[in-house]
């Protein structure tokens, strides 16, 4: 998710009142991280993690692969009230991350002969979500994968939101979170322009399980996750998850107090959000992907990594369920990425081809809505990527 979330949410949040369904995600439990060797910038490296934390982040895990090896550390708490450590083996929301996996298999599935990325979405959906969503007719999986169908986007819908707050832990189908668009008005014509839209990945998914027949997540698994041996992720609500999940937080009040907002479901299992994972495994993830290119065919790949132009808002361009990133740095300093935000959890990934680096983070506060601590995000993810390319 990208979009800022309106002052309404958080009053209803500050307002708390009476919620129904059991809490599904409970406080997190310690784990025993692998030891890394040691390297040259950890001292460095360390010490913005540290800082950070400090400033107010609960915590964050970092893996980063430089021209010195690889290092990873964390500062901060898993969880807070717990006093539990935040570990570079804690398991953290993804968050839209997600995108990208399940665009791989939509991918896959593509190569396989499945499907063909220029089909029309009225190939595979029903006729209801066809004549009610406007611009879903018009568009196609290609457009889905790289934001350009100009459809509403489902986390900017106010009764969506009310609907979270008034059963956090709600499972959504795709059934439930689709009609929060029906007959919104689209941004623009299918193909005309290029906006993210969580909506692209929730039709996207329903697309998947119309091909497969099943639901996608079982295929996400024996696909992707499975072939990686990505045994620390998950696909919530699908997958069971572990223990050790981090708590998620963000700072309602804008003054430094931050509520546990863990247990708020916003869409997880249907696409555009819903993986959890640690550090380690989405640095395999994105080297599979870019790095060694193991998952995909060349050409494949070649049209994955075509890009959007620019979108100067947020200083990358969109390919097909990836990004062009860092556009705001040196020419030669672009990054293949994708971003993840929710309400209480930050995720990024990216590797740096120019340069060969690579780095993932996973910090438990949502840098989604404005706050005070999203501004002080920002600052980190500067400070790290300036390290980063230091010499």
């Amino acid at each position: 998710m990208k979009k800022y979330i309106g002052f309404l949410l958080l009053f209803a949040l500050l307002l708390g009142g009476q919620t129904c369904g059991k809490l599904e995600i409970a406080p997190s439990n310690d784990c025993t991280p692998t030891t890394t060797a040691a390297h040259p910038k950890s001292a460095l490296y360390q010490g913005i993690l540290d800082e950070y934390t400090q400033k107010g982040l609960p915590g964050i895990s970092l893996l980063i692969r430089d021209q010195h090896g690889s290092w990873t550390g964390t500062s901060g708490w898993a969880d807070i009230d717990g006093r539990v450590p935040m570990r570079t083996c804690t398991v953290s929301k993804a968050a839209s991350l997600t995108k990208t996996f399940v665009g791989v298999l939509a991918l896959e599935l593509s190569e396989q002969g499945l499907i063909n990325l220029d089909d029309h979405l009225d190939k595979w959906l029903p006729a209801e979500v066809l004549d009610k969503v406007r611009n879903a007719r018009e568009s196609t999986v290609r457009m889905l994968l790289n934001h350009t169908t100009g459809i509403a986007d489902v986390i900017d819908d106010t009764q969506f939101y009310l609907s979270v707050l008034n059963n956090p832990p709600h499972k959504w189908t795709p059934d439930e979170l689709i009609r929060f668009v029906y007959n919104d008005e689209p941004l623009f014509a299918p193909g005309a322009d290029e906006e993210y839209s969580n909506t692209n990945f929730l039709l996207l998914a329903m697309v998947l399980d119309e091909v497969l027949g099943t639901h996608h997540s079982a295929a996400l698994r024996t696909q992707v996750l499975a072939p990686l041996g990505l045994n620390d992720t998950y696909y919530y609500w699908h997958d069971e998850l572990p223990d050790n999940v981090a708590q998620g937080y963000f700072d309602l009040y804008n003054n430094g107090s931050i509520v546990n907002l863990t247990n708020y479901n916003t869409g997880s299992g249907n696409g555009y959000g819903g993986m959890y994972s640690t550090v380690a495994d989405l640095q395999v993830f994105i080297e599979a992907l870019v790095r060694t290119r193991t998952l995909l065919h060349p050409e494949t790949l070649d049209q994955m990594l075509t890009f959007t132009p620019t979108d100067e808002g947020y200083n990358r361009a969109n390919g097909l369920a990836i990004f062009k990133d860092f556009l705001e740095r040196a020419p030669d300093q672009f990054a293949y990425s994708h971003r993840g935000r929710d309400l209480g959890y930050t995720a990024d990934m990216f590797w740096f081809p120019n340069q060969d680096y690579t780095m993932t983070y996973l910090i438990n506060y949502g840098s989604d809505a404005k706050s005070e601590l999203r501004d002080v995000f920002f600052e980190f993810r500067t400070a790290i990527t300036d390290a980063l390319m230091a010499p």
